[in-house]
Order: structure tokens, then sequence, then C-alpha cells
């Protein structure tokens, strides 16, 4: 039984970057092993955004290995801190999201988890945390802040880093951690994951139980995923994001343009594959980096997907950008041969989520039209017989005239 809690907690520790504390934890496991009871992990995800990147899946995947471990995934949907809006990394104050914003939100949360984890019954809760804050009366929130103190507040960077630059930081937001550690207290939570940028609100979540007189929970912390640009964190309002909702195609594509140094972050955090394969993946004396890419693309594409969707979407890539072809599924858009802005005409043809990123990626140089490159986002393109508009790499568009 002992040697069976050595291997979990070896595979539970894997790309964890701080766990407050691993004898706790590994107490923890062998008592549940013993007991046969399920240790309730939990994970808190506000739904701010309407779908989930491979940024939120590393939490995730450390969640799936505790339930394949035995244990039960405990999900908390801030619909109702979401209200408040998390101060982690923020300079300034975030707005609040409106409610029917955060409904729809948390649906797509929902939907889009069971990508990663097990949803049977016995492997997973779920609940919005509304359940017990929106009844929460003045003197249970008063009662809240009095185990807080406002030194203790200014402990987080983000909060010291405002206040000596005299920058404002409103009240609401100290209830923030309250509110997410008060979720650990309700679920008594003996596991709590999150990023590194988690890591104060999650120990509120032990400082309250204690207060509560139950075993503190074991914090578990996960590094950040760096996004495709190589520099920061993955975002979608950064716009360097995978979306696990990303088709097959997109998403392999995605996976091979990022760095070579940035595979063995990549495999480590978004496969399951063994230390020693990765470091035989990353070493360029044992495998080409370009093969080992690709290796990575159809892991992750097969993860969302399955195998056939990965082998095709490894082929599609490579006619495309081996072999100088046209993707086989190139969407046809008919138009008349009216002049359009170049930039209007990227929104028309579905090529870019907005007017602001089509303006981007042409002053960007990023798009062509016939091969030939568009530098002016107000430049008139008139459409005439059939022709192939291109936005980064992977993006591409027939134009056929009515």
């Amino acid at each position: 039984m002992a040697e069976s809690t050595n291997e979990q907690l070896k595979l539970l520790k894997r790309g964890a970057v701080d766990i407050f504390n691993e004898k706790d934890l590994a107490t923890r496991l062998k008592e549940a092993a013993e007991t046969g009871r399920q240790l309730r992990v939990k994970l808190g995800m506000d739904p701010t955004a309407p779908d989930i990147h491979l940024g939120h899946t590393v939490v995730m995947r450390k969640m799936r290995q505790f339930q394949d471990a035995g244990h039960k995934a405990v999900l908390i949907i801030g619909d109702y801190t979401a209200l408040i809006g998390d101060p982690t990394g923020q300079n300034s104050t975030r707005p609040m999201l409106s409610t029917e914003q955060i409904k729809q939100n948390a649906q797509t949360y929902i939907d889009q988890a069971g990508k990663i984890l097990d949803t049977s019954e016995d492997k997973f809760e779920v609940h919005p945390n509304s359940e017990w804050l929106a009844g929460l009366k003045l003197v249970d929130i008063i009662k809240l802040t009095s185990t807080m103190t406002v030194a203790r507040m200014l402990e987080r960077d983000t909060f010291d880093i405002r206040y000596k630059a005299g920058e404002p930081i409103s009240i609401h937001e100290f209830l923030y951690p309250l509110m997410q550690g008060y979720d650990s207290v309700m679920v008594e939570a003996d596991v709590e994951l999150g990023g590194t940028d988690q890591t104060f609100n999650n120990l509120v979540g032990r400082d309250l139980q204690r207060v509560n007189n139950q075993k503190p929970q074991i914090v578990m912390t996960m590094p950040i995923l760096v996004g495709l640009d190589g520099k920061e964190k993955m975002s979608k309002s950064k716009g360097n994001y995978i979306g696990v909702t990303d088709e097959p195609n997109d998403m392999f594509g995605k996976v091979m343009s990022i760095s070579d140094e940035m595979m063995e972050n990549y495999f480590t955090l978004l496969t399951d594959l063994p230390t020693e394969k990765i470091a035989e993946l990353i070493d360029p004396s044992k495998t080409h980096p370009k093969e080992a890419k690709v290796l990575l693309g159809k892991t992750i594409v097969e993860t969302f997907y399955d195998a056939n969707a990965a082998e095709t979407a490894a082929a599609e890539f490579n006619n495309v950008f081996a072999q100088n072809q046209l993707p086989s599924d190139i969407a046809e858009i008919e138009m008349s041969a009216e002049p359009v802005a170049a930039a209007k005409l990227l929104s028309i043809c579905g090529l870019v989520n907005s007017g602001g990123e089509a303006k981007r990626m042409i002053k960007q140089g990023g798009v062509t039209i016939d091969s030939e490159k568009v530098s002016d986002p107000n430049q008139p393109i008139t459409p005439a017989g059939e022709m192939i508009v291109k936005v980064g790499k992977r993006k591409f568009a027939k134009l056929v005239v009515k």
C-alpha cells in the first residue's frame, strides 16, 4: 500500500511548482488508501471568458490525475466571485461582468471540462459558488472579513504594488480571496489546485478552514503555460492561445508554430509522456525538433479529438506548408465584384475575430491576396475570378465572384 501511495505521490508531483505541503499530501494519500475515502480535490474557475484554452487545462490535467488515482474532482464555477472580479495579476480594478455573461460562460466551462475530466458521478462534482455565497447576510460577511487583516491582504504582490504606487484598490477586491477561501470551507476541500498566480487565494482557503475547525487543504500550484508568442502567459485577450474547441487543423498548426525551446514545457504540462521520453524528444542529438513537434501536435489533437483527426491534421499541415499546397477544406466565399476595404474583407471571409484584429494582421504584414502582401487596412480590393486570401500561416479563404 505504501509503495502504491509513493507512486501516486510521484505522479501527482510531476510539473508542480509548490506543494503546501508535500508531507501532508503524502499523509493524506496514505490515509485515503487505508480507509477507502476519496480526497476532495477542488479547482475554482471564474467564467470570465466563453472558452477554455490549453493554459486552463494544465491544472485540469492535474485534477484528472487525482481522479485516476481514485479521488473526486470538485469543480467550482465562480459565478458569484466573477461578479467581484479576481484582482490577480491586475494592475487596475477589473470591471464586473453581467449576470447573463457569467451564466453563458459558465455553461461552456462545464461542457468543455468534460474534454479533460472524468465527469462520472463518483468522480466529479460541480458547484456554482452562488449556492452558498448568494445567501450570505451582511453579518456573515463582516464575520468573514474579521478573519483577515489589511496587512495580510497587502502581502499579495498586486495589491502591494498598487498601494505603493498610489493607485486605487476597491474594498470589494479584498473580498475576492475571502470568498474563494470560503468555497474551500463549504466543499471541505482536501486539496486545492491552481496556477502559481492563485497561490495567495488558495492559502487563504487554508486559513479559513482552520478558523472553521477543518483540516487545512493541501495547496498545489502549477506553472502558467506560456502562450504561442513565447513571452506572455496564454490568454485569449493576447491572441496567443490554443482553444480546446479549435478545429484539429488549426490546433495542430498552432502547436507547430511554437519555438523549439517551448516544447519541454508543453510536453510536460500537456501530455502524459514519461519524463525520460520527453528528455529524448527535446534533445536534438536524439530527435529532430520537427519530428518532436509533430508528435506534440498529434498528441494534443488526439487528446481533444481522436487519433484519426490527429493524423489528418498532420498530413494537411504537411501538404500546405511542406508541399506549398492549399488546404483541402478551404472555405469558398461568394462575393460581388464590388470594391471592399481589405480589413472588412477579412471579416467577411471569417478569417479574423474582429476589425481590430484584421487591421493588426494587415499592419504586421500577415495578409496576402493571391500571394501579394496587403499593407493598408483601407486598401480597396475588387474581387475578380477566384482569389486566395491568406491570413497568417494557417487561415485561407477562396473568393468567388457571384
